[in-house]
């Protein structure tokens, strides 16, 4: 086939998704184009050694990257998303319809920043056989200013017309899904998609020396948190749990990010000897720290924007054949139960999380390495590249199946008239 692809971000950025996809359909034999902006996630500043251009295109076998223009300050307000957000769009839909001309069916990657573009490319490229990939479902989210929420109601009228547009929807977990049929869409356009991990990365290794030093101080059980240290993995929670257990787990969080310095007050408050933070460390890595520590903690809050995701670091630690303590609730903690790959408990509960913590130190450890092969043949199973591209593909190819129908009942419609 040829494919056309829109997404907002792309490698160099950490878009590993669309980056990823677009690559393994090029060494399926598809010729795949990619319309894309200039990298500047996460500080909304084009990269060093970049420079925002007309015409800027790159070519590999069966790969094309169209890069245009688009907002780019650092403006982390919702005024400088949005113009980013039209920017973007103006931009695809001038260079778009000359790009992804004559392609059999187009992909769009369509977070909220794509809805705009998406919605504009419709309009110029015609009947073009979609396939929409919906990672999350921010437009649907009450606003927290009259400011936000005008533009969340532009947003989600363009990420609507898109839904309603396309051949196929594929979502990232199953209660994303049932948000998408809520909006009225045909549940047999509709399919789950799990996200995968870089597994070139993330497989099983042996915690190394030296990986064993950093995240061990002895034979106790250690429940490592690896990842942001941020306001939506509420690691204040942890803390308490393990300062409520003493010497029974050691809780070691690796990573930096906004709370941090909020989550190192409380363990010092609570006098939780039995917490230590190490500093961020290279995705290269993680598999052996991963390997070094007894259990992954994955942490998700019980906000409503989260109860439709799950975090992109469950798939890397199930790669690895990690087994997981989960505080997290809805498609999360729902992984990770159907998988048996560990234990979990409500989110923000830092009582249930105690006792998760204590359970977790009594198990064996045969019956550690048990949950973490469970996991990892999960992963392979329903999260892997293989098994996420395929499932894609088929969608696309169903996708142009479907217009080449339509096309053709056009035609005879015509004929007749």
């Amino acid at each position: 086939m040829r494919i056309g692809m829109v997404t907002y971000h792309f490698p160099p950025e950490p878009a590993f998704i669309p980056g990823s996809l677009a690559e393994e359909l090029a060494a399926r034999g598809h010729e795949v184009r990619v319309l894309t902006g200039f990298p500047d996630y996460p500080g909304g500043h084009v990269y060093p050694g970049w420079r925002q251009r007309w015409h800027h295109e790159t070519r590999s076998r069966g790969l094309t990257v169209r890069r245009v223009p688009r907002y780019s300050t650092g403006d982390a307000t919702v005024r400088g998303r949005m113009a980013s957000w039209l920017t973007f769009a103006g931009s695809a839909a001038l260079v778009g319809r000359r790009f992804l001309a004559g392609v059999d069916v187009l992909y769009v990657h369509q977070p909220p920043a794509a809805a705009f573009a998406s919605a504009a490319l419709l309009r110029l490229l015609g009947p073009v056989p979609l396939v929409l990939h919906v990672p999350d479902v921010w437009a649907e989210q009450l606003p927290d200013s009259v400011d936000e929420g005008r533009w969340a109601a532009r947003v989600r009228a363009a990420t609507l017309r898109t839904y309603r547009a396309a051949d196929r929807v594929a979502v990232t977990t199953p209660s994303l899904r049932d948000a998408v049929l809520a909006d009225g869409i045909d549940q047999a356009r509709v399919r789950v998609v799990l996200n995968w991990t870089d597994e070139r990365i993330f497989r099983p290794v042996s915690a190394s020396p030296a990986a064993r030093r950093l995240v061990r101080r002895d034979e106790r059980c250690v429940v490592m948190h690896a990842g942001t240290i941020g306001a939506r993995q509420g690691l204040d929670t942890a803390v308490r749990a393990a300062a409520a257990l003493g010497e029974t787990v050691d809780l070691v969080l690796v990573g930096s990010g906004a709370d941090e310095r909020r989550v190192r007050g409380l363990a010092a408050e609570l006098r939780a000897d039995n917490v230590r933070f190490v500093d961020r460390r290279s995705p290269l890595d993680m598999p052996e720290l991963y390997a070094a520590a007894d259990y992954q903690l994955v942490m998700v809050r019980d906000l409503p924007e989260l109860r439709s995701s799950v975090p992109d670091k469950l798939q890397a630690v199930l790669s690895c054949g990690a087994p997981v303590v989960a505080s997290a609730g809805g498609d999360t903690a729902t992984l990770v139960e159907r998988a048996r790959a560990g234990l979990s408990c409500p989110p923000e509960d830092w009582a249930s999380l105690a006792d998760r913590f204590w359970l977790a130190a009594q198990i064996p450890a045969p019956a550690r390495v048990e949950m973490g092969r469970r996991g990892r043949e999960a992963y392979l199973r329903e999260m892997s590249l293989a098994s996420g591209v395929d499932r894609i593909e088929e969608l696309l190819l169903e996708a142009a199946a479907a217009g080449t129908r339509r096309d053709g009942k056009t035609e005879q419609t015509s004929r007749k008239a």
